[in-house]
């Protein structure tokens, strides 16, 4: 093993097929970080390794070396690998899919990134609660809550009769959800107050007494966008009778006022250092036709830098229908980056759903020199910027059409060989059309943007505590101060 004094020693675990590129990999990282040694497992497709067949061989590979402080296996390993540290008492972990990725793989851990803190409440809007039972509405509560959302928004229509408002309400607390009441009437605000509402959207100047009479901390609005001093007056008044609140100067569409809008929030923070603001992002990500992935970036990135505490997403469209979850990354990528005072890149791949930073690791010659040293029958699949890239041990083919690499196909009559080749080929288009990592035998990574797709980020913070910057409302703040309810991690 390379000897370096006093750094980590890593042992990479691969086949007959990797084992070269990956010591070449290797060699380009260094050893400045770590020492590092490669072991061929005895089977030729790295990524076909096993739990038992590693169980089996390992003792007898490892006895004669030095025990290794980290163990990584091929990034596509389908394996047990919290079961493999436990066997082996060193640590297993898995490398990225691609060794070509192994540089930027270590140059991210040796970041620490942590997506564990944010800074910013999201509150998400069921904006037909009217029409929905209690139950519906405890469906869609729970599946926001799933997607991130620290507040459950009950949108009240203007004109529709709400009368199970207090009902559903009680509902929600009862599974222990933080809830908002989002109405433009001041008895649909009591009720929902009384009810046991955490949050009241929203009220101005002359609907402040309701914040007197509850214990809901409300959102505070001006009387109208333009009239930014009614918003600063209500804001003057609710602290000087130490009031918790959150302070909304309005965020307006694209197109409508955005721009101004924005520097309204710039505006109020220069003016008031401490106070606890909130923003409607789904007036954006709502009201044009666009992807909500870069927009809510965007949106939560002026959220970091303007420290705003709340803002209100919603999933009214069908092209919105993650934006609740884009929001929850963004704000974890944006609270990261600017605690590192570095630019939102490497963090995390979530948002990356249509493109990906190197979509094509390999050149065109390098397939084909890969391709000239198959020996069998079954067919790979790569692709590459000049198209997919479809051979075995005879033939070679490269288009960007799969019904022209058809004709280069023989199966014979093995339907089911035919349907697999089919599958993959219409992947490797796509990957190739949109520029998109594909990787043979695994689907195409879309993000969060995939509905399928779980929040690892998510599963991962609610086993550690919340960020110290969202804090306990139940503290009871002075002044135009609000320190919101801790989401449940």
């Amino acid at each position: 093993m390379n000897q370096v004094t006093e750094k980590e020693s890593y042992l990479f675990l691969t086949g007959h097929m990797a084992e070269e590129n990956l010591r070449a990999q290797l060699k380009q990282i260094g050893s400045d970080t770590f020492q590092w040694d490669v072991m061929n497992v005895g089977v030729k497709v790295a990524a076909l390794m096993t739990d038992s067949l590693l169980v089996k061989r390992l003792p007898k590979l490892l006895s004669g070396i030095k025990p290794p402080d980290k163990i990584f296996l091929p990034g596509l390993f389908g394996g047990n690998v919290e079961q493999l540290s436990a066997t082996f008492d060193i640590p297993f972990s898995t490398g990225p899919t691609d060794l070509r990725d192994l540089p930027e793989f270590f140059g991210a851990a040796a970041k620490d990134i942590n997506l564990n803190n944010y800074s910013c409440l999201i509150f998400a809007e069921i904006v037909e609660a009217p029409f929905l039972t209690p139950e519906q509405m405890l469906r869609r509560a729970l599946y926001y809550r799933d997607c991130g959302a620290d507040v459950i928004d009950i949108g009240c229509l203007p004109g529709k009769d709400f009368p199970h408002l207090g009902d559903s309400i009680r509902m929600l607390k009862a599974e222990g959800l933080a809830v908002s009441v989002d109405s433009a009437s001041d008895d649909e605000l009591l009720c929902g107050a009384k009810a046991g509402a955490d949050y009241l959207l929203s009220l101005t100047e002359k609907t402040l007494w309701i914040a007197e009479e509850t214990d809901a901390v409300p959102v505070i609005i001006p009387l109208t966008p333009s009239d930014q001093s009614s918003l600063y007056r209500a804001m003057d008044t609710l602290s000087k009778k130490a009031i918790p609140f959150f302070a909304d100067p309005i965020l307006d569409p694209i197109l409508m006022g955005f721009t101004d809008s924005v520097l309204r929030y710039k505006t109020l923070r220069e003016m008031y250092p401490e106070c606890q603001i909130f923003m409607g992002i789904g007036n954006v990500t709502e009201l044009m036709d666009a992807d909500t992935a870069g927009s809510n970036s965007l949106l939560m990135g002026i959220v970091e830098e303007l420290n705003i505490q709340a803002v209100l997403s919603t999933e009214v469209g069908d092209h919105a229908v993650r934006a609740i979850v884009e929001s929850d990354l963004s704000r974890r990528i944006m609270h990261a980056a600017g605690s590192d005072n570095a630019l939102p890149k490497r963090y995390h791949n979530g948002l990356l759903g249509l493109h990906e930073r190197k979509p094509f690791p390999y050149q065109p010659e390098e397939i084909a020199e890969l391709a000239a040293g198959i020996r069998e029958k079954n067919y790979r699949i790569q692709v590459s910027d000049e198209g997919v890239h479809l051979f075995n041990k005879d033939t070679y083919s490269v288009d960007a059409d799969p019904f022209e690499l058809m004709r280069t196909i023989d199966v014979s009559d093995d339907w089911t060989h035919s349907f697999y080749l089919g599958v993959e080929l219409a992947r490797a288009q796509i990957a190739w059309q949109l520029g998109k990592r594909y990787v043979q035998d695994h689907e195409l990574k879309w993000g969060v943007a995939d509905r399928r797709a779980k929040s690892e980020w998510m599963g991962k913070c609610r086993e550690q505590t919340a960020s110290s910057d969202v804090v306990d409302r139940e503290a009871k703040p002075k002044g135009d101060e609000i320190t919101p309810e801790q989401k449940d991690q």
